[in-house]
């Protein structure tokens, strides 16, 4: 094998999901997650479970139904506010305002993903309409039958922990429906969220009310460098997620050269860096992930890129 060949398979293993290669984080309370690696992500394996901010402030357990429908601050609850029955496989339900809340209720260094973040898990694992099958947890354990497409072939073993509706004052959809909020906040006063159902082989997204209860999955990003985090010469690209343009900045540059890779590890572009800023043309490129890599006598540094 050529050092051409094998320079693009290491390239592109950037982007295989690492079962083997799993690790484990604890939250604020020490509760332990497995995680899996999902393209250039990282996913806690389980539903948060945590009772309290990064900071120390707890979230309010709140179990009366009119209280949790007018809430406008953080509250969690448990499935049928039973934690013995639910918690220990489902994990919490958290409303929007504790996912939104300054002080994070992921673990250090890891967050709620975005909207766009879910998407770009989704199109790594095929797309949109089969991702669910292979994020679902196989067989009927916790699913209803028939648990439609569920291979759990990505390990991110998505579980149905239903949710808690402020409308209608009741919890519902436990084994039928896994309810996941993201970050993004949508016009008003709702925020996105994603669901997969055990009658459907794919992921939906939905904007809903901020005061539903839905399970937490915390992700980061893959750290695919070589090169030391705080290294002086770490790029940062902006926007990211982007549409036609994107700007690099870097603050050792000379020398350096700019590679751009697909998911397959092939190179789609290459430039080499002048300046301390640098404009790059993406809009030939078609939407997806791809790794921004960067070498120069200093050392290599990656990072995803979110092609919308």
């Amino acid at each position: 094998m050529t050092m051409k060949k094998i320079f693009l398979l290491l390239a592109g293993l950037a982007f295989l999901p690492g079962k083997n290669q799993s690790q484990t984080v604890t939250d604020f309370d020490g509760n332990v997650y497995d995680t899996v690696i999902i393209g250039t992500q990282v996913w806690l394996k389980e539903n948060l479970k945590v009772t309290h901010y990064n900071n120390g402030d707890p979230i309010p357990n709140v179990t009366g139904t009119t209280a949790w429908a007018g809430l406008a601050t953080g509250g969690r609850c448990y499935y049928d506010n039973d934690s013995a029955a639910f918690d220990s496989v489902y994990g919490s339900l958290y409303n929007w305002y504790a996912v939104n809340n300054i002080n994070n209720l992921c673990p250090s260094g890891w967050r709620v993903p975005t909207d766009p973040e879910w998407s770009a898990a989704e199109t790594y694992l095929g797309g949109t309409m089969i991702a669910g099958g292979k994020m679902k947890e196989a067989g009927t354990l916790h699913w209803h039958s028939p648990n439609t497409g569920a291979t759990n072939s990505s390990g991110f073993t998505g579980l149905p922990g239903g949710m808690r509706d402020p409308i209608s004052n009741n919890f519902n959809s436990v084994g039928e429906n896994g309810f996941w909020w993201t970050s993004s906040a949508y016009p008003g006063v709702m925020a996105w969220s994603t669901y997969m159902w055990y009658l459907f082989a794919g992921v939906d997204h939905n904007p809903g009310t901020k005061r539903y209860g839905f399970s937490v999955r915390c992700m980061k990003d893959l750290a695919t460098g070589s090169g030391n985090d705080n290294h002086p010469g770490k790029i940062k690209t902006y926007p990211n997620p982007s549409i036609n343009r994107i700007t690099v900045e870097s603050a050792e540059y000379q020398g350096s050269l700019l590679l751009v890779y697909n998911i397959s590890g092939e190179i789609v572009m290459q430039k080499a860096l002048t300046e301390i800023t640098t404009n790059l043309d993406i809009s030939s490129l078609p939407n997806g992930i791809y790794l921004i890599k960067i070498t120069g006598g200093w050392g290599t540094i990656q990072q995803k890129l979110i092609k919308n």
